[in-house]
């Protein structure tokens, strides 16, 4: 609430984020049919009380962001934050305080603002997002603590940027729903394949029609990290005890912006499969003789998964998961129209009725159609690097629509869709690849929302 409401708007915000909070112990579920149950209920409520599509906030000059998680994703946030005009690391929170001390030296050494340090419990982030001095709480935190820690934040009068996949079943994904809309909060996931090079420029180009009608997608997250775990994120192994498409949003998330989900289409259901597991348990019986403490299971996750999705209007989308098997690393990102058909891997690839074009032909197409914060800062984001420079060209667009009142090019509506592919794959995966229906998030409105490009 603004400053000039006074100690009774505080008061009443008080009440309820302290009346949400507690009815939120009793929404989590532990059952995926609960939450299909939970989610048919709610998907035939009507529309939304309050819309965040197209939601913009009141301009904020000084942006003051409050990192949770200071490891390798949170890192990614606060050594970028500075370099944008009108933003700053206000406050950090981790459990390790080594990660603590590393930011604080780190802010030291490049002669930035001092920020408030915590470090203790689990609990401890809710004394960062209880400040009066933060207006974007960036969570950057093992999967099971994104919902609760942002559900906290927007409750406390924050706005929220969140980490990949944003929820892990449909009732948090609901959750960040009830959340967003109640307290009129941004709910940001932080995906940043949405604003690759390649895959932002495509994104445009099939929203301004340069493809004919998008009929057909593909998307993958080919990557294998099964070997790094022990010294990263031990956490992850817990994770994939779930069988499914774990981490779907790299894939899914750019080629939904080009097909309208959410956005005059939705995602209606989806199939599932997944292999048996051949390495995953030898893998954890390895990464326990390096790291006592990572948990050994009985039963793993396949080790490759593939899902397919049909959407309201009748068109196709193919997900790929597999973090364990020795394959070149791929996200696939097809889109195919009736006029064009584009791919990234192997090679970046333009096709227009029917003829490929050269390498000078598709650069200079795909330059027509770069998202303006792209054309500007690309270079620039290159050199900072940050898988490419996607994550500074996705930090730098989030800090500029806050900073300048404008709605963000995904809205919590986006990051409950695209994560609940993960708990859909899950269940359909178990039962023999039956069909599995996607809850409408968005109530309805979907139908009169109109797609809009990357700016």
């Amino acid at each position: 609430m603004p400053h000039i409401e006074g100690t009774f708007m505080k008061n009443r915000r008080d009440f309820f984020k302290t009346a949400f909070l507690g009815a939120c112990a009793f929404a989590s579920r532990g059952a995926l049919a609960d939450d299909i149950a939970e989610s048919a209920r709610k998907s035939k409520d009507g529309t939304a009380k309050f819309s965040m599509r197209g939601f913009a906030a009141p301009r904020i000059d000084d942006l003051r962001i409050g990192v949770i998680g200071c490891g390798t994703r949170g890192w990614t946030g606060i050594s970028r934050f500075h370099l944008f005009e009108g933003a700053r690391t206000a406050a950090y929170c981790d459990t390790v305080p080594e990660k603590v001390g590393r930011v604080k030296k780190y802010l030291e050494e490049k002669g930035l603002a001092g920020a408030a340090a915590y470090c203790g419990g689990d609990e401890e982030y809710k004394r960062l997002c209880d400040r009066g001095d933060i207006d974007l709480v960036y969570i950057a935190t093992p999967w099971k603590w994104h919902v609760p820690m942002a559900e906290y934040a927007m409750a406390s009068g924050k706005h929220v940027a969140l980490e990949v996949p944003a929820a892990r079943t449909l009732g948090e994904a609901w959750r960040l729903v009830e959340a967003s809309e109640r307290f009129r909060r941004h709910c940001f996931m932080l995906e940043n394949c949405v604003y690759d090079f390649f895959e932002a420029a495509t994104v445009n180009m099939a929203l301004d029609g340069a493809l004919g009608e998008i009929i057909h997608a593909e998307g993958a997250y080919i990557h294998r990290i099964v070997q790094a775990l022990p010294k990263k994120e031990t956490w992850r192994w817990e994770e994939n005890r779930r069988d499914g498409n774990l981490y779907p949003t790299h894939g899914l998330g750019p080629v939904a912006l080009a097909m309208g989900i959410t956005r005059g289409d939705a995602l209606e259901y989806m199939a599932s499969v997944s292999s048996a597991d051949f390495t995953w348990h030898k893998n954890a019986g390895r990464a326990k003789k390096e790291v006592p403490s990572i948990p050994l299971f009985d039963k793993y996750r396949g080790n490759i998964n593939s899902s397919i999705i049909r959407t309201k209007n009748g068109k196709t989308i193919v997900l790929q998961h597999d973090v364990s098997s020795p394959r070149p690393y791929d996200r696939r990102h097809i889109l195919s129209g009736t006029e064009g058909f584009v791919q990234k891997y192997p090679d970046e690839t333009v096709f227009l009725g029917g003829k490929k074009l050269s390498k000078g032909e598709s650069a200079k197409l795909l330059k027509k159609h770069t998202p303006e914060t792209i054309a500007k800062i690309g270079e620039f984001a290159r050199k900072v690097g940050g898988h490419g420079g996607m994550d500074t060209i996705m930090i730098c667009r989030l800090i500029n629509c806050l900073r300048n009142g404008l709605p963000l090019d995904m809205d919590v509506y986006d990051a409950a869709a695209w994560s609940s592919v993960t708990p859909l794959s899950v269940w359909s995966a178990a039962n023999r690849s039956a069909p599995a229906d996607f809850p409408d998030f968005t109530g309805g409105g979907w139908k009169t929302c109109k797609p809009s490009k990357l700016s």
